[in-house]
């Protein structure tokens, strides 16, 4: 393909945007009503409260800046097992904090063994490497690192396909204690020397069951078993996700030393209960005057309807434009420009409904979406949980309506009964 010449632009860096937050909504406190299960050997005990976790003072008043006031449950049960150096694998509902919940520990350490800045080296050593399936999310990640590490000698840096090469390797020599990336760039600069991994004493797989599937399972193995990353009883291995089927337990077991723990939020692969969730039956002919009706009656509400194919989603998005329904795209074949505009004009509510597929599906953190369309059906039961949870996150309430059609869609109705009947 043709040079990729695209820079994203750099961040604002100001304190106030830096920690810009999300609204906790009505039913925050009931994420305590979950039943937390852990597996393993002596699990260390659930924290109360942030105070009880013993953290700087630096990184006690970033939580206190970036809103966290409560801690969740996967919070609760994951902070203390962390900072007990062991090695974890999380499952809770969308939107209920886990991202805090890997960050502040891994933080907590790095301020507390004394990390040094590091730029200018000819190799960057990271302590910490998180990885994430997509582009927009893993800058998400990057960006709530830059709260915890706020005011501190920790350098957070990311690194993504779709941006010019050099601008990635830029980065990450002006300095780089977290790097997060998307794994074929990652092997990309570990291939080209820019990153060496023997200093790695962290590493975190967000959407774990997606990093470990057949689309990147290649990429983990050979960043896991690359020559000089630390094998797995040197380093702390993380894996969070909201789904975990069985199968990618029991792989994910290969990189996780023999007594790390297993923490259940709820159960696993359940469905975020702050999502009313409503099954229409509708013929593939008949989706789109739907998906209009339903567009129409809920006026200027941010909506994300999800589509089975990148064509699909622009044609959707096209249509939906002339029948005067502000709407933009978001799919794998846009080139990231197009694709960081089209979060931003969501985002900014300019185009308050995003056509995607399932490159949206996963961690995504936009406030304010109320409504989640499945015009198609994705293939799995875990991917609809994803779908979904891009509403009602942090304790806000949102509606989620899927399309179902007897022909293309009888795969899911067994496992969609259980999610809803749960």
């Amino acid at each position: 393909g043709p040079k990729v010449t695209y820079v994203p632009p750099p961040p604002p860096d100001d304190e106030q945007a830096i920690f810009a937050r999300y609204r906790t909504g009505i039913n925050f406190d009931k994420y305590d009503e979950n039943i937390v299960e852990v597996s393993g050997l002596d699990p260390p005990a659930p924290l109360l409260t942030f105070e009880e976790a013993n953290l700087c003072q630096t990184l006690n008043v970033n939580i206190a800046k970036a809103g966290y006031s409560k801690l969740t449950p996967v919070q609760k049960y994951s902070i203390p097992i962390i900072l007990a150096g062991r090695d974890l694998m999380a499952c809770a509902q969308t939107g209920s904090g886990k991202t805090a919940a890997f960050l502040l520990p891994i933080v907590a350490h790095m301020m507390r063994d004394g990390v040094t800045a590091s730029s200018f080296k000819e190799q960057q050593e990271p302590e910490c490497i998180i990885v994430a399936p997509t582009r927009e999310l893993i800058n998400q990640i990057f960006l709530e690192a830059r709260k915890f590490v706020y005011g501190t000698c920790i350098r957070p840096t990311v690194i993504y396909g779709g941006t010019q090469t050099g601008h990635s390797i830029r980065q990450v020599m002006q300095g780089c204690n977290i790097l997060c990336a998307t794994p074929g760039r990652l092997l990309d600069i570990i291939r080209r020397a820019k990153i060496g991994l023997h200093n790695v004493k962290h590493m975190v797989l967000d959407e774990a069951d997606r990093m470990l599937d057949m689309g990147f399972e290649l990429e983990m193995k050979k960043l896991m078993s690359y020559p000089s990353m630390p094998p797995k009883d040197k380093r702390q291995t993380l894996m969070f996700s909201a789904t975990f089927p069985e199968e990618v337990q029991r792989l994910a077991g290969e990189f996780l030393k023999a007594d790390y723990l297993f923490v259940v939020v709820g159960h696993v692969g359940g469905a975020c209960r702050d999502v009313q969730q409503n099954i229409l039956q509708v013929p593939q002919h008949l989706k789109r005057d739907k998906l209009t009706e339903i567009l129409q009656s809920i006026g200027h509400e941010r909506t994300m309807v999800f589509v089975d194919k990148k064509k699909k989603a622009d044609y959707i998005a096209a249509f939906l434009c002339q029948e005067k329904i502000s709407a933009t795209s978001i799919h794998g074949d846009r080139e990231q420009r197009e694709r960081e505009v089209a979060l931003q004009d969501f985002r900014s509510g300019k185009c308050p409904v995003l056509v995607a597929t399932s490159v949206a599906a996963r961690g995504l953190d936009i406030e304010n979406v109320q409504h989640v369309i499945n015009f198609d059906l994705p293939s799995t039961i875990e991917e609809y949980v994803h779908r979904i949870g891009r509403t009602g996150r942090c304790g806000n309430t949102g509606k989620a309506v899927c399309f179902f059609d007897n022909n293309s869609d009888g795969h899911l109705a067994q496992s969609l009964v259980k999610v809803l009947s749960d």
